[in-house]
């Protein structure tokens, strides 16, 4: 090289994108490393004070921009989703048209939820004027799943966004395409200023969202295990994180319940989006008064479905999960289950066929651990508290579905879980003022609602002083005789 040369400049490092149904490549996009990341988070603090500055009535008015964009673009949208992900254009489109009803929530709700809300000071602090303010976070860092590449991440974008805050999102490496797609769409009623960015690559991306100086908070969707690495690189810098995990959810059912109703919600919650929905069903206790006319309803409803282009739900979007599902199904069986749809046959990769297992003992994978993928488990019990033991017995606590005409609610509240749908199935998700999230290995936290709009807030708690006490209480001037004063009114108010 000499002297006048210039150094050759390394080409950006990207990844390609592939339709799961067939492997083509359907975009290609940048490995944003921490520097990249950092720059992001840097553009959106500077971002993210403008965005505060215009007040709830402007930002409400900017969403509901968006939400109109969202719909004029709501087919190229859809068609993006069904690209990257394999499923269904419709559901592509219902995925949307939900993500678009909650951006509509949050931005009509955010200034009643999240203004100056006044607070009684008591007697002892009379003289004061108490009040709380919900003040953003500055960024937020929205680490997106695949399975909901738009729905499930928006529980956490709209919020943040209503409740004042910048974001950076970094969505799955499998739906690039998706989470460039909606921050592009957003930069069109912001004049382009970097409001909503995203990020894309891999697992490391993802960590430097976590680790970077100035994200206020992170909301992170995935599995448990990555959850806790994100926890973890959190904690380094007491970035506080709401962490929505996966989920064994049950489905419970009771003697009086519709069956021809519960066998359709336990099909479609169970094999749905190809069963890749962390609030979806994967195990059904049936009471056995019940069980066999049930069970026949079920088998004959999923005997229907068929996967592939053009089925009923397409593949596993993730290829490995298809082998996930596979195990289940082998270990079920060879603990004594007893396939009635399908069986390991059924697994063929990318798609997976229904399957249903009945008798699977308890301390099974396809009970015990997250299958994500169209295999139902159906298991009769003698009874409702059997029931309710069994269902509270896993690890995870998202959400549960049970069918009861005479006691529904009073089963729901003995269930250790953060949602339930009563006679339906994953109903709280579509219900924006409703809290979403879970207990236990589900992660903590709550999107969705009054409580997702806290979520992305800090509570800013403001005494002001209206006027002097004649008697002084928290001054070194504050004699004994103050003090017994004190001690009069408590003993008077508080000691009978």
């Amino acid at each position: 090289m000499t002297a006048t040369e210039a150094p050759a400049v390394p080409a950006p490092v990207t990844f390609e994108s592939l339709d799961p149904r067939t492997g083509d490549v359907v975009g290609t996009h940048p490995v944003h490393d921490a520097a990249a990341v950092e720059a992001a988070v840097a553009r959106a603090a500077g971002a993210a004070q403008w965005w505060e500055g215009l007040g709830h009535s402007e930002r409400r008015r900017r969403l509901a921009a968006w939400r109109t964009v969202l719909v004029r673009k709501l087919e190229d949208l859809a068609h993006v989703v069904t690209e990257e992900t394999g499923k269904p254009l419709d559901d592509a489109r219902l995925e949307l048209v939900l993500a678009i009803d909650h951006l509509d929530w949050a931005a009509k709700h955010a200034e009643k939820v999240l203004g100056t809300r006044k607070v009684a000071p008591g007697l002892l602090m009379g003289n004061q004027a108490a009040s709380v303010t919900y003040r953003p976070f500055g960024v937020i860092g929205v680490i997106g799943p695949w399975n909901y590449p738009v729905f499930t991440p928006m529980g956490s974008i709209a919020y943040a966004l209503a409740a004042g805050n910048a974001v950076v999102f970094k969505p799955s490496e499998l739906t690039p395409g998706v989470g460039v797609a909606l921050a592009d769409t957003f930069a069109e009623i912001v004049d382009g200023r970097p409001v909503l960015q995203a990020v894309t690559g891999f697992g490391e991306t993802g960590a430097a969202l976590c680790s970077a100086p100035g994200v206020g908070k992170i909301a992170f969707t995935g599995s448990t295990a990555t959850g806790k690495r994100v926890m973890a690189a959190c904690a380094q810098t007491l970035t506080p994180v709401l962490v929505e995990c996966g989920g064994k959810d049950p489905l419970i059912v009771d003697l009086d319940a519709d069956l021809d109703a519960a066998a359709d919600a336990a099909v479609w919650g169970g094999m749905s989006n190809a069963g890749q929905t962390c609030a979806g069903v994967e195990r059904v206790y049936v009471l056995d008064a019940v069980a066999e006319e049930f069970t026949a309803k079920v088998v004959a409803k999923a005997r229907g479905l068929r996967s592939g282009s053009g089925g009923d739900y397409g593949p596993m979007t993730m290829p490995a999960q298809a082998e996930v599902v596979r195990r289940h199904i082998e270990d079920a069986l060879a603990r004594g289950g007893r396939a009635v749809v399908g069986g390991a046959e059924s697994v063929q990769p990318p798609f997976v066929e229904p399957v249903v297992i009945v008798d699977v003992p308890e301390d099974s994978a396809a009970v015990t651990e997250e299958t994500f993928g169209p295999l139902l488990v159906v298991n009769r019990v003698p009874d409702l508290d059997e029931a309710v033991r069994r269902a509270n017995a896993g690890r995870y606590g998202l959400g549960a579905s049970v069918f009861s005409r005479a006691r529904g609610e009073e089963i729901a509240g003995r269930l250790r879980c953060g949602m339930v749908s009563v006679n339906g199935v994953i109903s709280f998700a579509g219900i924006p003022g409703l809290p979403f999230g879970g207990v236990g290995d589900s992660g903590f936290g709550r999107i969705h609602g009054a409580d997702g709009l806290r979520e992305f807030t800090r509570p800013q708690a403001v005494a002001r002083q209206r006027y002097r006490l004649p008697v002084p209480v928290t001054s070194f001037s504050r004699t004994s005789r103050t003090m017994k004063a004190l001690l009069g009114i408590v003993r008077a108010r508080h000691g009978r």
